[in-house]
């Protein structure tokens, strides 16, 4: 019997080991499977090369839970271990016995695991005491047994076991009891151990039989050995690509098609990437891919190696190349993950790019389904952008595609501007921008429908990659003023009338909302009265809307522009009611106000250029009071302008049908504009 210390660089390692080195307790089985996959792996490279010669025989790793004994084994029939082994590779921390060996067995030894020498000190994670029995394969080699409490103090001695191979025996804490529970270590094997190369039982087969499930006596193999990313892809069908994906998610949509990816150079990459169905709730899809080393998962958080826009996909990723830390969770920066990410960005785009080629009916059919996924990428990655113009589509209201350059194609001609800037029109909602799309449609202009998640950032991007081109939601102004061809025709209305209307229409819009009047020499058929909403203060709203912290847009109200057509007959019907109605009133006012205006400007010009000082207190209460006398007249002067036009049945028509234009009316008003129309029905 042999004691002695751990040879560790610290004292304090067993506390780091137990608290900090793995990001979850769990990660122990894994760690420790992955190490009797190794050692299997081991013994099948020295069997291949000639330097072990007998029967390999039955290799399955086996998982054994005694919730009596309280213990948790691994076992496996792998290498195996002599005394001397145990003290270069346990106990002498971080010498990694997979180093060594993957060293002298460079050109055979595929798929070896470990780097690091740390995965079995996982285990005190959650046990008390740990054993190892084991017994190698080399000949003449003794059985041996290790134990340690968690502490650097360890025992090994002699002891039995027939056949060559390692036991790993947990005795679990106190506070981990929960891995003697069949049903976790089940949950951390389907995790964790699916998918790895080498046969794992945990437990034994159960069928239903007189009602109840039964023991069937038959080992359960937990894992696929040979998992379909393993495979050549000439070797494979459709429908095994759908069982893996229903496999790997149950429950989810069926995707809509799927990358194969196969690299050997310049780096060893594998995987089956799939592109689920997204439409809206992007962030709820993510850390859908699982990222493998050698078939042992390692995460489903594969940021750094797959760009940001290709969480988005779902399935599986394997590659030895991508530089883990001891506890195989985190990445490191490393220049071979940028050439993965690189490759994979490529990969998916040259696929999408084939489908489009080669059918291009079904990429439209599907293209709802992918323009979130793709709309993200063109966004966030440029190397991506120059690849998918190719195959980005751009879909119009009347459901019709174009790729970029089609669409510039069929576009261009009509609706560039006096200024030489081609103009494209969007729109964001086709039900509640109906009437705009028409009006835009009457004028010969095709509408683009951008009602995506991403489409304001999208926009936005394009604006800048497009040249002498922009955008423009057909709602954001009237339909002259967004393709202006010619030199616009100017307001006939005086400074003043202009004045007058204005106050009228404010006295019957909806006092808590925030518009302003303006005015238009529209056609006599175009609508008396359209509302429209700037293009730069709702892209920035809108775009406020996504992000997680509000800002200065964000917190602004909503403010729309009242756009009064005065050629149009009804217009003026309501400026002649006012001269009709109010012109004494008024003309009285405006002599009344005529003089005090005089007063105040005569003030003013005297005041002008001089330091308060030096004016006068006698003057400076003049103009203060001449200023007083005015503002009330003037204000008394539009009070009677907006209280015509709250009365006017035929102004507060004219903006409700305005608002309903835009889905805007409802409830009481909306009941109250039926009502009105009904009253304004003659009937001869």
């Amino acid at each position: 019997m042999q004691t002695g210390k751990i040879a560790v660089t610290t004292e304090n390692i067993f506390p780091i080991i137990k608290k900090f080195l793995y990001s979850d307790h769990e990660i122990f089985l894994r760690e420790l499977i992955s190490n009797a996959v190794d050692a299997t792996l081991k013994l099948k490279t020295l069997a291949s090369v000639g330097d072990f010669k007998e029967e390999l025989g039955d290799l399955t790793i086996k998982v054994k839970v005694d919730k009596k004994a309280g213990t948790l084994t691994i076992s496996d029939s792998g290498v195996g271990m002599t005394a001397d082994e145990i003290e270069r590779y346990i106990n002498q921390i971080a010498f990694s016995g997979a180093e060594e060996f993957l060293a002298k067995y460079k050109t055979q030894a595929n798929g070896i695991i470990g780097h690091f020498g740390l995965g079995f000190y996982s285990s005190f994670m959650v046990s008390d005491r740990v054993e190892i029995v084991t017994h190698s394969w080399q000949e003449g080699a003794k059985a041996v047994r290790w134990s340690c409490d968690g502490t650097p103090e360890y025992k090994i001695e002699d002891t039995e076991r027939e056949a060559r191979g390692t036991d790993i025996i947990l005795h679990i804490s106190d506070d981990s009891n929960e891995f003697l529970e069949e049903h976790k270590i089940e949950e951390l094997l389907s995790k964790y151990c699916r998918f790895l190369p080498i046969p794992i039982v945990f437990g034994t087969e159960k069928e239903w039989k007189d009602g109840k499930e039964v023991e069937t006596g038959k080992d359960r193999i937990i894992n696929d050995t040979n998992p379909l990313w393993t495979r050549k892809p000439n070797d494979l069908k459709e429908e095994d690509y759908l069982k893996f994906y229903r496999d790997l998610y149950p429950g989810q949509e069926e995707p809509l098609f799927n990358i194969h990816l196969n690299v050997d150079f310049p780096f060893n990459l594998t995987g089956i990437l799939y592109f689920p169905r997204i439409k809206t709730n992007f962030d709820i899809q993510k850390n859908k891919i699982q990222l493998y080393c050698n078939q042992v998962y390692v995460t489903d958080s594969v940021e750094g190696i797959v760009p940001e826009f290709l969480t988005l996909l779902h399935g599986v990723i394997d590659s030895p190349d991508i530089p883990l830390n001891v506890s195989r969770s985190y990445l490191q920066s490393d220049s071979n993950v940028k050439k993965i990410s690189s490759h994979i960005t490529k990969k998916v785009a040259d696929r999408l790019q084939e489908i489009f080629k080669n059918d291009r009916d079904q990429f439209e059919k599907k293209w709802d389904d992918l323009k979130l996924f793709i709309t993200y990428g063109m966004i966030s990655d440029e190397k991506f952008y120059e690849r998918a113009e190719k195959f980005a589509l751009l879909k119009n209201v009347d459901g019709k595609y174009f790729t970029f350059e089609e669409y510039q194609t069929l576009v261009k001609d009509n609706q560039t501007d006096k200024n030489k800037t081609l103009v494209y029109l969007y729109a964001s909602d086709k039900e509640a921008q109906h009437s705009y799309i028409e009006e835009a449609k009457s004028k010969g202009y095709d509408v683009l429908l951008m009602d995506g998640q991403l489409d304001p950032h999208f926009i936005n991007s394009l604006e800048g990659k497009l040249k002498e081109t922009r955008f423009a939601r057909v709602d954001s102004d009237v339909i002259d003023k967004l393709i202006v061809k010619d030199d616009r025709k100017e307001v006939t209305l005086s400074v003043e009338e202009q004045a007058d209307l204005r106050a009228i229409f404010e006295g019957a819009l909806p006092p808590a909302d925030h518009y302003w009047v303006s005015f238009e020499e529209l056609s006599e058929n175009a609508n008396p009265v359209v509302i429209t909403q700037s293009e730069f203060m709702r892209r920035m709203k809108d775009m406020a809307a996504m992000s997680p912290t509000s800002n200065f847009y964000g917190s602004m109200p909503d403010s729309r522009n009242l756009v009064v057509n005065v050629s149009h007959p009804l217009v003026k019907t309501i400026i002649d009611g006012k001269n009709k109605e109010l012109s004494n009133k008024l003309n009285e006012l405006d002599e009344s106000i005529k003089p005090i205006k005089t007063r105040v400007d005569e003030l003013e010009k005297a005041q002008k250029g001089k330091e308060d000082e030096e004016i006068p207190q006698i003057d400076r209460d003049a103009l203060a009071e001449a200023e007083k006398q005015l503002d009330s007249l003037e204000e008394e002067r539009t009070l009677i302008l907006k209280g015509f036009g709250k009365d006017f049945k035929l102004v507060k028509q004219l903006i409700d049908l305005a608002l309903l234009a835009n889905n805007m009316l409802k409830g009481e008003d909306l009941s109250r504009f039926v009502k009105r129309s009904l009253e304004l029905i003659k009937v001869d």
